[in-house]
């Protein structure tokens, strides 16, 4: 009886954590993701770079400021050239985009969206492939620590 209480609480406790953080699974929006993907012009891609850096106190992403077009496939290629390591965190904006996947040298990984991406320190880099499919404007952090209150943050429009 315990272990069924348990079992309840936890499948409880499941639901609530993924309706209320809109992170459960939508097949409709992955078939539509897929479909966006799949029919991308990747051969005129436009690779965009972002440098995740350090300078005493000051941290910074390098532009601060992203701009893309709807409808158009990019590359946006992060590089940590800092001494510590730095998440790119852009949740409204990765649900707004059909996402390819996320590439480093040692391999990649395909998901329907992410929450962060965490870039090593010292050239640490990872690629992300995507269509943006709404136009607006999402903020991008570091949640790590106090980044973000040291400068670590910047705006990503999308036209």
């Amino acid at each position: 009886m315990r272990h069924k209480k348990l079992a309840v609480f936890a499948i409880a406790i499941s639901t609530f954590f993924f309706s209320s953080t809109g992170i459960a699974h939508d097949a409709t929006i992955d078939s539509q993701n897929a479909e966006i993907v799949k029919t991308a012009h990747w051969d005129s891609m436009e690779t965009i770079d972002l440098l995740i850096a350090e300078q005493g106190e000051k941290y910074f992403y390098r532009p601060s400021t992203l701009t893309f077009k709807k409808g158009q496939p990019y590359k946006l290629q992060i590089t940590n050239k800092g001494r510590k390591k730095h998440y790119f965190t852009a949740t409204k904006f990765f649900k707004s985009i059909a996402t390819r996947k996320v590439q480093s040298e040692d391999g990649e990984i395909k998901a329907p969206y992410f929450t962060a991406l965490e870039i090593m320190p010292k050239g640490g880099q990872l690629d992300l492939y995507f269509v943006p499919k709404e136009s607006g404007n999402f903020d991008f952090i570091c949640t790590i620590d106090d980044h973000e209150e040291k400068g670590m943050f910047g705006t990503i429009k999308v036209e």
